[in-house]
């Protein structure tokens, strides 16, 4: 006992309240080394104040105390292993800063209703055009809602991606088609789509592989695409409404008519890009 140290000395130097003790022991995050079975008084061990004082910064990141608990148990047995941790959580905090960045982006252009307002979150977007080529297809498509549907996307892309390399490989990038709107109160249907090299080839794989997938073969014709590219951070929704709202206004100032479903179009590795590369186009089909 002579050894110990009573709450309050012990927060002192961890430099936390009693009551984050309290907390963090309820928590089994930081327990005392022992508790006085009469009047429940907690007491600490001089080499638990290191520890103490990790768990208090790294909550000055927002860190869950969950993750906390994995990064200070970690530390004692392979710091290298714990710095990795730390480093994942950040690069994850950065991508949702960012996000949250062009949120505010388009809901301060949303909510002023002024030019200004709305060149402050339509000015961002650089609009190209460009003509493609016809495409054979291989597609997927499914009824869901916004908060599903990033999962959706990687599955489906992924799966179709695998039956390519069965029909001449992949022709260009993969899409995914909006039929109807995607909200989290209207549900599609959205069709995932990625070009193959042989039809043929494509539409027997379909015939003997696609029944569990619904997956089917199509051909889009050679159109023209008016297209903004946005960053990875902008994919989120429902920021990147900003961006199809953004090519909507810049068709309709210009007099083209919108010709079939709009679309994303992701041309980057989506697992390797930081939140400010560009990843995907979002694009509308037009005629004169």
């Amino acid at each position: 006992m002579d050894d110990l140290l009573t709450i309050g000395v012990f927060a002192a130097r961890a430099r936390l309240s009693a009551k984050a003790l309290r907390l963090y022991d309820r928590l089994e995050l930081l327990p005392p080394a022992y508790v006085d079975e009469v009047n429940g008084y907690r007491y600490y061990r001089a080499d638990q104040v290191e520890r103490a004082r990790l768990v208090a910064l790294l909550r000055q990141l927002d860190m869950p105390l969950a993750r906390i608990a994995e990064i200070v148990d970690l530390v004692e047995r392979d710091g290298s292993r714990a710095a990795e941790r730390l480093a994942a959580y950040w690069t994850g905090a950065e991508e949702r800063f960012a996000s949250q960045r062009t949120l505010v982006a388009y809901l301060r252009g949303r909510l002023s209703g002024t030019e200004s307002g709305m060149e402050e979150t339509y000015g961002t977007f650089a609009i190209e055009t460009v003509d493609t080529a016809p495409q054979v297809l291989l597609t997927q498509s499914r009824h869901t809602l916004a908060d599903e549907l990033p999962a959706w996307i990687g599955a489906s892309l992924g799966r179709l991606e695998e039956g390519a390399a069965a029909c001449g490989g992949v022709a260009g990038a993969p899409f995914v088609v909006y039929h109807s709107e995607v909200s989290m109160e209207s549900d599609g249907p959205a069709e995932s789509c990625v070009p193959v090299a042989d039809e043929g080839a494509a539409r027997a794989w379909a015939a003997e592989h696609g029944r569990a997938w619904e997956t089917r073969v199509r051909v889009e014709p050679a159109t023209r695409l008016v297209y903004t590219r946005i960053s990875k951070a902008q994919v989120a929704h429902p920021q990147i409404l900003a961006a199809f709202e953004a090519v909507e206004r810049w068709i309709a100032g210009r007099g083209l008519r919108v010709t079939g479903p709009c679309r994303e179009i992701y041309f980057a590795d989506w697992e390797a890009a930081g939140p400010e590369d560009p990843v995907c186009d979002v694009a509308f089909p037009v005629a004169s």
